[in-house]
C-alpha cells in the first residue's frame, strides 16, 4: 500500500483551458494550423513554483473530455498535487484560440468557457484541503469574474487560508468582459485584495480599480486596506515596490531587463508573479524578489506559449548568478 504524499506547501485554483496557438501571424479566421497547449494565468503561475522545486496543489474541475485528460496530464508532469482537480462529466473544459502576433505587439484571443466545468467550482470543491499544511496561497481576480460559485470559491480560499496563517498572494489580472459591471469589478477584487499580503496589479490595472494615477499612490490605496506590500507591474520599465521592512516604510523601483525580442507578451506578468513569489517564499529582501520577478517575466515574453518560459530552479540559480551586482 503506497503512502499518500503530503498535502501541498502553495495552493492554487482557478480555471485551466486547453489553448491553441497559431502556427503563422494573420487573423483566427484565416489560420488553419494550431499548436496546443494550456492556458490560464493561474496555472502558469503554480506551474512556474512547481518548477522552482515548491509542492503546489491545484484546485480546479476539467471536462471528462480529451481536453481535460490533456490538462491533468500536462500539470501532473509539470509536478503539480491534481489531488484537487475533478473531473466534471456535466461540464466540458474550456477552450482558448490564440494569434500569432509580430513586432511584441499583445497577441488577439478568443475564448470558449462559458459554461465551462471549471465555472462551475464551488467552496464544495474545497472540503477536503487541508488549509492547516498549506504556507501559501496565490490567487487572481480570475476565478471570481467566471461565475458566481467561483466567487464563493474565491472567498472561501482566501477568508480559509487567511485563517490558517498562510501568506496570500493577489493578482488582479483583470477580465473585464467577464463582469456585469465596471463598479462590481472594482468593488470585489479590492475586497480581496484586501485579504492579501502582497497584491501584484499592473500599473493599468491599479489605475483603473483605484482610480490614483502614480504607483506611490495605487499602493497606498491597498497598503491602508491591509496588504503588507504592493508590487506594481510596470511592464518594459520595470517594476516598483512599496512596502514594510525592517518595522520602517520603503519603497523603491527595480528597471526593467532588456530583450532583445519579444516573441509573445501573454503570461509576462505571470512570470513576474513567479519570480516575486518564489523569492519572498525563499526568503529574499524585496529588491531581489523584483529582480527576479523582472528576471522571469523578461523570459516569459521570449517564447511562444504562457508558460513555456518558465525556468527550472537550475537554470533560475545560473541566470541570477549572471546578473551584474549593484554598485
Amino acid at each position: 500500500m503506497s503512502t499518500p504524499s503530503p498535502a501541498p506547501e502553495i495552493l492554487a485554483f482557478g480555471e485551466a483551458m486547453t489553448l491553441f496557438v497559431a502556427d503563422a501571424p494573420g487573423d483566427l479566421d484565416e489560420i488553419e494550423r494550431f499548436q496546443r497547449r494550456i492556458a490560464g494565468a493561474d496555472t502558469n503561475v503554480a506551474i512556474g513554483l512547481a518548477r522552482l522545486g515548491f509542492q503546489v496543489g491545484w484546485l480546479s474541475r476539467v471536462g471528462d473530455d480529451a481536453f481535460g485528460r490533456y490538462i491533468r496530464r500536462t500539470l501532473e508532469t509539470e509536478g503539480l498535487d491534481c489531488r484537487h482537480l475533478i473531473t466534471d462529466p456535466a461540464a466540458s473544459t474550456g477552450l482558448v484560440f490564440k494569434e500569432r502576433a509580430e513586432g511584441g505587439a499583445d497577441p488577439r484571443v478568443e475564448y470558449f468557457r462559458r459554461s465551462s466545468a471549471a465555472s462551475r467550482l464551488s467552496p464544495s470543491d474545497a472540503e477536503a484541503v487541508d488549509f492547516a499544511a498549506a504556507r501559501h496561497l496565490h490567487a487572481t481576480g480570475i476565478p471570481p469574474a467566471v461565475s458566481a460559485s467561483c466567487r464563493e470559491l474565491s472567498w472561501h480560499m482566501l477568508d480559509r487560508a487567511r485563517q490558517a496563517g498562510a501568506s496570500i498572494s493577489f493578482d488582479p489580472n483583470l477580465r473585464p468582459s467577464l463582469w456585469a459591471s465596471e463598479s462590481e469589478m472594482r468593488d470585489t477584487l479590492n475586497a480581496m485584495a484586501a485579504k492579501a499580503d502582497w497584491v501584484l496589479p499592473g500599473l493599468a490595472e491599479g489605475r483603473r480599480l483605484t482610480g490614483l494615477e502614480t504607483p506611490h499612490d495605487i499602493a497606498s490605496f491597498y497598503l491602508e486596506r491591509g496588504a503588507k506590500a504592493v508590487i506594481i507591474k510596470l511592464g518594459p520599465e520595470g517594476s516598483y515596490y512599496r512596502g514594510t521592512l525592517d518595522g520602517r516604510e520603503t519603497s523603491f523601483t527595480v528597471p526593467g531587463m532588456a530583450v532583445s525580442e519579444v516573441v509573445d507578451t501573454v503570461g509576462a506578468g505571470d512570470g513576474f508573479a513567479v519570480g516575486a513569489v518564489s523569492a519572498l517564499l525563499d526568503g529574499r529582501a524585496p529588491r531581489e524578489a523584483l529582480e527576479r520577478g523582472n528576471l522571469i517575466g523578461a523570459l516569459a515574453v521570449q517564447v511562444l506559449g504562457d508558460m513555456e518560459g518558465l525556468p527550472t530552479r537550475a537554470l533560475l540559480a545560473e541566470l541570477e548568478a549572471s546578473l551584474p551586482t549593484p554598485e
